[in-house]
């Protein structure tokens, strides 16, 4: 694999000249599956990132959010080098990360900040916390003395709120509080200045008391250090108090990205619809939002749906959001969860042996059962599974002993633009993502003249 070496940095600071601090481009950052190398030849991975591309503004406090297991954290130690990118560029300061060594790291650490989302775990229990707190100064020679780097020490311990600083400095973290663990978290990440913090889950692990002091107290260190932050987060709340723009990110894709008053005003993607309506709405007299949340849970990454990620669980899809053979066989084992036992019995006397189903990408094949009743079950039925996975069929045939199931070509979307912001789904129109995950082999002059469905939202 080539990586680009060159810096793209112009005369704004020493950012480039569009005024990035940071700049992710194409980043992918995959992990082979345990057991694959005995099991499947070495081919599975899982693609905890996988084609993220955005900027972050310096000053600016950039919001990261998605459920657990989409790829939040990965995305964040691969910016950082902690988790090695497989492909990808970031560019800080207009200098490309992703090619550089360890060694040739070492002098740009201290220009990046990483505070923890476990105040106890971060925290070497063995360490007072004036070494702790003082370690990276020693690591990267920033202080002569002891005495220096206690003096440094007890600054950053007064700027994190911990008042008096004297008071903690021979101390262990067990005599704390989890509110001041987390701001020692803070004050050791902030003791080199770095200029770009990755803020992973920062009060995740906080009681709701103290989150907003925390939160507070960043917002205030951004601004009398110049911070820019990376904030990952799974609460929307969250990060509509803190951010200036925010990008939705579901199994390492982002979905929507863009001002945090936009997304959260009108969001244009169902996801970030999805984890909108889970916000409880204090405020009396104000309707209560439906509830949109997505069905099942989120699918492993190791084997994500074609076309559109989301399409499994989403309440808007339709006919070009990718549909496959096992969203067939899923929706057929969601249904029989739900009727009693004679039918199931019934209609798996038409399907035949489960473990004889061929599911491939583009078809599902039937080989046992009644192929005749299977096939007028389908297409009556069909159309009334709990997913819409019917939309995107072509045909259903009795053929080779059996019924064969076709799915028409389904691309994965790509980004455009919609109402001031970045959003990938079909939607808005069918833009394919280039290289992307498609079911079949799509062209975009295919879906010249498709006419998506109006969102429920808009009706």
């Amino acid at each position: 694999m080539t990586h680009s070496t060159t810096s793209r940095a112009g005369e704004n600071g020493g950012l480039p000249d569009d005024g990035a601090l940071l700049a992710v481009r194409d980043l992918k950052t995959h992990f082979p599956v345990r057991g694959a190398l005995l099991g499947r030849g070495g081919r599975e991975v899982v693609k905890a990132v996988d084609g993220v591309t955005f900027d972050i503004r310096g000053g600016e406090v950039f919001g990261l959010v998605g459920e657990s297991g989409s790829g939040k954290t990965t995305l964040g130690r691969s910016i950082l080098k902690l988790a090695e990118p497989t492909s990808g560029e970031v560019l800080y300061r207009g200098r490309d990360l992703v090619p550089l060594s360890e060694r040739e790291m070492r002098p740009l650490r201290r220009e990046l900040g990483l505070i923890f989302q476990d105040p106890h775990a971060a925290l070497n229990p063995a360490m007072t916390i004036v070494q702790g707190v003082g370690h990276p100064l020693r690591i990267h020679g920033l202080v002569e003395s002891r005495t220096e780097a206690r003096a440094r020490v007890a600054t950053m311990l007064d700027r994190v709120g911990l008042h008096p600083p004297e008071r903690f400095l021979d101390i262990y973290p067990e005599d704390l509080s989890g509110g001041q663990k987390q701001r020692l978290v803070i004050a050791r990440a902030l003791i080199t200045e770095p200029r770009f913090v990755v803020a992973d889950e920062p009060v995740a692990a906080l009681d709701m008391s103290v989150r907003a002091r925390v939160l507070e107290l960043m917002l205030e260190l951004g601004r009398d250090l110049d911070l820019t932050y990376l904030f990952i987060t799974h609460d929307l709340a969250t990060a509509r108090f803190l951010c200036d723009r925010i990008g939705i990110l579901y199994l390492g894709n982002l979905v929507e990205w863009g001002p945090a008053d936009r997304l959260f005003d009108d969001p244009q993607h169902p996801y970030t619809r999805s984890l909108l309506s889970a916000i409880p709405l204090p405020e009396a007299g104000r309707r209560v939002r439906a509830e949109m949340l997505p069905r099942g849970e989120i699918p492993d990454a190791a084997r994500p749906p074609a076309g559109c990620r989301f399409h499994p669980r989403c309440p808007e899809a339709f006919a070009v959001c990718g549909w496959e053979g096992r969203d067939l066989v899923e929706a057929l084992e969601e249904r029989w969860t739900k009727v009693d036992e004679e039918t199931f019995e019934r209609e798996l006397a038409l399907v035949g042996r489960l473990d004889n189903i061929d599911v491939g990408r583009e078809h599902v094949h039937f080989p046992s059962g009644d192929a005749v009743g299977l096939a007028a079950w389908l297409k009556e039925h069909g159309p009334s599974l709990p997913a819409p996975v019917f939309s995107g069929v072509t045909d259903v045939a009795a053929e080779h002993g059996g019924v064969t199931v076709r799915f028409r070509a389904g691309p994965e979307p790509g980004k455009q633009e919609v109402a001031g912001r970045q959003v990938a789904c079909h939607l808005h129109g069918v833009v394919l993502r280039p290289g992307g995950d498609h079911v079949g082999e799509p062209e975009a002059e295919d879906f010249a003249d498709y006419r998506p469905p109006e969102p429920s939202w808009r009706r």
